[in-house]
């Protein structure tokens, strides 16, 4: 099981806005830069992080992108659900419908044990808490 690029992109973007959030907005290709990203693929994540309501899009000549609610209201689940959809392993944990063995099935009791964990962790992370986090990494470093 892995967390794709658009995961690990969607969240790198993201804590990117929350570094800048208050100073206006945010020109794709400086985000795209700092974030070691391809504009190209950025957009796209951009695009669906602004269609779930996460993040603002302002056209013209100081437009850019913002984040459309505070950083302490924006927690990882929703960043990494916007960007790769549902988090479950298998299907049959969101829709017990398609399979026949729900009711006796013991692995799919273990995986809906594993989504509730999983998003119980996403869920009590916040962007305010990831720009916390670099700090702490950063004063750490230039001590050393």
């Amino acid at each position: 099981m892995k967390l794709s690029t658009r995961g690990r992109y969607g969240t790198r973007a993201m804590l990117d806005l929350a570094l800048h959030y208050g100073k206006g907005p945010v020109l794709l290709k400086d985000t795209a830069r700092r974030q070691e990203i391809s504009e190209r693929y950025l957009e796209h994540i951009m695009t669906a992080l602004v269609s779930t309501g996460l993040v603002q899009s302002m056209r013209g000549q100081h437009g850019g992108f913002s984040l459309a609610k505070l950083p302490k209201e924006i927690k990882l689940s929703q960043i990494i659900q916007a960007v790769e959809g549902p988090i479950s392993l298998v299907a049959c944990v969101d829709d017990p419908k398609i399979c026949s063995q729900v009711d006796v099935c013991v692995t799919r009791e273990i995986w809906e044990k594993l989504k509730k964990a999983m998003l119980e962790i996403l869920d009590s992370i916040t962007l305010e808490d990831m720009v916390k986090m670099r700090e702490r990494k950063l004063s750490r470093a230039s001590q050393n």
